[in-house]
């Protein structure tokens, strides 16, 4: 399929520098195919009125790490300043990162992280690494100086949480961001961005969600940076999904599906859910315990073996994650979504409202 027919326009102004607060207070478009009223116009706190009792809610209960790092790369007398986003960790003191400008740096270059002079006379301060390897699109190998527990405390005190792009260019980063671009579930260390649709919940939602017989699982999707990565083929069928490390343990599958067996629908919460329970799904739709990584694409023409119903943000043009809901709501019926959603300003992005997607018989093709 064309990734052209993913485009669409958003005026500057739709996209949020700041989530609503309280968190459940943002904004909810309900999508129901074959419903009299196909979208309707709530609140994330309505949320229990559109679910049953045996219904699960699954979120990612993955932890944000704050992985972006800035430092300064020193060969003889030519001094560069790097900024890198960490993004999987290969080993004790390895992680693969983006960096910019990666034109800069050469497999041996030293750099040291949390130094913005270019005397570079604060040691203590400081976290070396050296690039090991170097890849396409900016992405590189580092080795820390430091292993395990003492480079994840170097990491926590030097870095800065890896707001998205369209964020970041917009306003700086403060004190705030460490507590708003983290779920209420967050618990399992290794994200290098935040499952969105989680940062909508309250205790008192969930409170009112159990009140309603909603049950609540947590499964562990580690949000890679390459969910911010453009698709820059002009075929979905070019495109390759950065892999991702993801978690289904065996209780949790169990329950899940016990309740699909007695009628309950499978609730995910943001994408990344949605993505790890299908990579855990057999072709009958079992849910089965999981441990690996998933580079799952999903776009229309896709069947959905696990999901019934998918909670999630507003996405970007020409995403992968606009193409993941026009596969699972209908191609079509999202256009008019987002169409809808843009002209009654709704805010989108990972601190804007969200949308309540029921699932629709899958497309072979969309129209253009």
């Amino acid at each position: 399929m064309l990734v052209d027919l993913f485009d669409f326009e958003l005026p500057e102004d739709r996209i949020a520098l700041r989530p609503a607060h309280p968190r459940d207070s943002a904004r909810m478009l309900v999508v129901r195919p074959g419903d009299a009223e196909e979208f309707a116009d709530r609140r994330v706190r309505d949320l229990p009125e559109f679910l049953r009792a045996g219904d699960v809610l699954v979120v990612n209960d993955t932890r944000v790490i704050p992985a972006r790092l800035s430092g300064i790369r020193a060969r003889g007398d030519s001094v560069a300043h790097i900024e890198a986003t960490l993004h999987k960790r290969e080993g004790a003191d390895r992680w693969r990162a983006f960096v910019r400008p990666a034109k800069r740096l050469a497999v041996g270059d030293r750099i040291r992280f949390g130094e913005t002079s270019e005397s570079m006379a604060c040691l203590l301060a400081a976290l070396d690494a050296e690039v090991e390897e170097k890849g396409e699109g900016g992405e590189v190998l580092l080795r820390f100086a430091f292993a395990g527990a003492a480079l994840d405390e170097a990491i926590d005190r030097l870095g800065e949480m890896p707001l998205p792009p369209y964020i970041a260019a917009k306003r700086p980063q403060d004190d705030a961001d460490r507590r708003d671009y983290q779920t209420l579930f967050a618990r399992h260390e290794g994200s290098v961005a935040a499952p969105t649709a989680g940062l909508h919940f309250t205790p008192e939602l969930v409170a009112a969600l159990k009140e309603r017989g909603v049950g609540l699982e947590k499964v562990t999707l580690h949000v890679g940076a390459g969910t911010f990565l453009p698709v820059k083929a002009d075929d979905t069928a070019d495109h390759r999904m950065h892999a991702e490390y993801g978690e289904v343990d065996e209780a949790t599958a169990g329950r899940l599906e016990a309740a699909r067996r007695a009628g309950g629908r499978i609730v995910a919460v943001g994408t990344t859910s949605l993505r790890l329970l299908e990579s855990a799904a057999a072709e009958d739709g079992t849910i089965r315990p999981f441990r690996a990584e998933t580079s799952i694409f999903i776009t229309p023409g896709y069947r959905f073996r696990a999901v019934d119903v998918l909670m999630t943000n507003f996405h970007l043009p020409r995403s992968t994650l606009f193409m993941l809901v026009c596969a699972f709501a209908g191609f079509s019926r999202m256009k008019r979504a987002y169409a809808h959603a843009i002209a009654s300003g709704y805010r989108f992005y990972s601190y804007g409202d969200a949308c309540l997607l029921f699932r629709a018989p899958p497309e072979t093709e969309p129209a253009a």
